[in-house]
Formats: structure tokens, C-alpha cells, sequence
């Protein structure tokens, strides 16, 4: 579509009511090189009034369950749209692009018309993990541990009604360990990703703030063939070097902030990593928005790649 001579994008959100889908038409809203498609209400379901709108678009973004995320790929009747899944559906399909552009995957993505979106807590994981693999400090035979706290509202509408509920119960006043059975919907896709042999020891927290994350690995200089505190802090700056929405806190950073608030990075799209602790035994934070890098944003900024922009475009970094 053309606006004034000039070529206007057309984005379809399908699954726009939900936490994601709004998240990423705020975004877009006030951008003036898109065309934002919409549907009506009593049609949005309608597998037909969905295909109409998912070929005509040259983006089209999928906010839904797995299944319905599936079931809208097959809907494609072209070679043109460029689909972005935020479900986990494809996130461990080979066939699917990665959509974690900082991990050397930015030209894949550029070129695809299949991403996936990472996962809130794969996110915060994989970009601590992965450089360290990919720079052979740590293998992939290693057996790790992580611990994530995230704001509820990465739980979707049900759970954002149940915590500002005006009366609720009072266990939701207080940090909820989850998924302890191990078998949380991000494992696969942090384990594939990382090329790790064993799945990490995983613990998700939700507490009662609306946003924002920090996923946490401990780590201890011989579980890294000896490195320490500082050479893991080196080597994670210098595989991120240059990047605008992943960046390395230093040592100066990290010491004057002994205490890390999960949401300190609510309302942008960018993601910090702190390293602290002592030389031998420290942890790596990945400290970001679960609506932003964690989701919505890392959504845009993959689809600011497919148009050939500044991957911040659009963007709070």
C-alpha cells in the first residue's frame, strides 16, 4: 500500500486482545511507514476472515496458544508474508529462524519468512548461557541451575485479573515458585538453543509487581575450566559488543548496585547483564522487560530487521 508515494507495510496482529498482540500494536500504532490491518471482532476467530487478512499482509505477528499458532501458519497461501510467532510452537523448529538476533542470528533473520520469538525466561537465560558455550568457557555437558522472577503479567489476562483483583487471596502478596516439576514450557527451548546435553534445574518466580524480569545463573570459576568473575565478564561485553538493546553492566556498575530490583528495566526494550559476586562463586542477571525484550519488543525489533531498519526502531532502549 502506498501513502503519499510512499510504501506503506502492512501488519496484521493475529491474536490482538491478548497481553503480547497489545503490547505490539501499542508499538506500532504511531508508526508512520505501517499499515496496522485490523478485523472485526465477531470475525476473529473465523478461520476464512483470519487467511484474508494473513495474505494480505507482508507481516503478519501470531499471539496465540500453540495450537491456534499452528493452525494460522497453515492458513499461508503465499510466499511473500513473513510470519513472527510469539507462541512456543516453533521455537525449537529448525526450519524457523531464532528471533535472538544479538547471537550472531540477525542476517538469518533478516532473510526469513519463518521467525520465532524467544520465550520471556528462555531470553534472560540463552544470552547468559550461549556466549559462554559459544566461547567454549563453559561446555555443554554442564549441569546448570537458573532462577527467574517475573512480573505477572507475563501470566496473561487471567492471571493480571487475578493479581489486581480488588479482594484476592492473600498467597498472591508473595513470591510464587511454579512449574516445579520441571517441566516449564521454555525448557526445550532453552536447552536446544544453548546446545546444552541436560536441561537446567529450573525455578520461575511470579511476584506481585506488573512487569519486568531477572533471570539469574550461578556460576563458579571451576565450573568454567577457571575462569573467574571478571574473565566471564569479559568474554559476555565483548560477544555484545556494539549491540544497542543487550549490553554488559562493568565492574563499577555492578558493585554500586548491590541489589538488583526486578523491574528496574520495565518499560524498555533493551536487556542489562550483571555479574557479581566474588572471584570463584558469582551469578550472571539478565535484567530486562518480560512484555519488552522478553516478548513484544523483541517481536519488533525482529520485524525492524525483516524491513531492513535499525533493529531499535521504534524501540525504548
Amino acid at each position: 500500500m502506498q501513502k503519499g508515494g510512499v510504501f506503506m507495510t502492512k501488519i496484521f496482529i493475529d491474536g490482538s486482545v491478548g497481553t503480547t498482540g497489545l503490547q505490539i500494536y501499542d508499538r506500532l500504532r504511531g508508526r508512520s511507514d505501517l499499515t496496522l490491518l485490523t478485523i472485526d471482532e465477531a470475525v476473529r476467530k473465523d478461520p476464512a476472515a483470519r487467511a484474508a487478512r494473513i495474505n494480505e499482509a507482508d507481516i503478519v505477528f501470531l499471539c496465540l496458544p500453540d495450537d491456534a499458532a499452528r493452525e494460522a501458519v497453515t492458513l499461508v497461501e503465499n510466499d511473500r508474508t513473513c510470519v513472527i510467532d510469539t507462541s512456543t510452537a516453533h521455537r525449537t523448529d529448525d526450519a524457523w529462524a531464532y528471533g535472538f538476533p544479538e547471537l550472531g542470528f540477525a542476517e538469518a533473520i533478516a532473510g526469513a519468512k519463518r521467525i520465532a520469538n524467544p520465550g520471556c525466561h528462555a531470553t534472560g537465560f540463552i544470552s547468559i548461557v550461549y556466549p559462554l558455550i559459544s566461547t567454549k568457557l563453559l561446555s555443554k555437558e554442564s549441569m546448570l541451575s537458573c532462577f527467574s522472577l517475573t512480573g505477572y503479567s507475563g501470566g496473561g489476562k487471567k492471571m493480571i485479573a487475578q493479581y489486581e483483583a480488588e479482594v484476592k487471596p492473600a498467597a498472591l502478596y508473595a513470591p510464587g515458585i511454579y512449574a516445579t516439576a520441571q517441566q516449564h514450557k521454555h525448557l526445550p527451548e532453552m536447552t536446544k538453543v544453548c546446545g546444552l546435553g541436560t536441561a537446567p534445574v529450573f525455578c520461575p518466580i511470579v511476584d506481585d509487581y506488573y512487569k519486568g524480569m531477572a533471570v539469574t545463573v550461578p556460576l563458579q570459576a571451576r565450573l568454567l575450566g577457571g575462569a573467574r568473575k571478571e574473565d566471564v565478564r569479559a568474554a559476555l561485553a565483548d560477544f555484545y559488543k556494539g549491540q544497542a538493546l543487550v549490553s554488559v553492566a562493568t565492574r563499577q556498575e555492578s558493585e554500586a548496585t548491590p541489589t538488583i530490583y526486578a523491574n528496574a528495566k520495565s518499560g524498555t526494550d533493551s536487556l542489562s547483564l550483571i555479574v557479581a559476586g566474588s572471584d570463584d562463586a558469582f551469578t550472571v542477571t539478565a535484567l530486562f522487560d518480560n512484555l519488552g525484550k522478553g516478548a513484544s519488543g523483541a517481536a519488533i525489533e525482529n520485524m525492524n530487521l525483516v524491513l531492513g531498519l535499525d533493529p531499535t526502531t521504534g524501540l525504548i532502549v
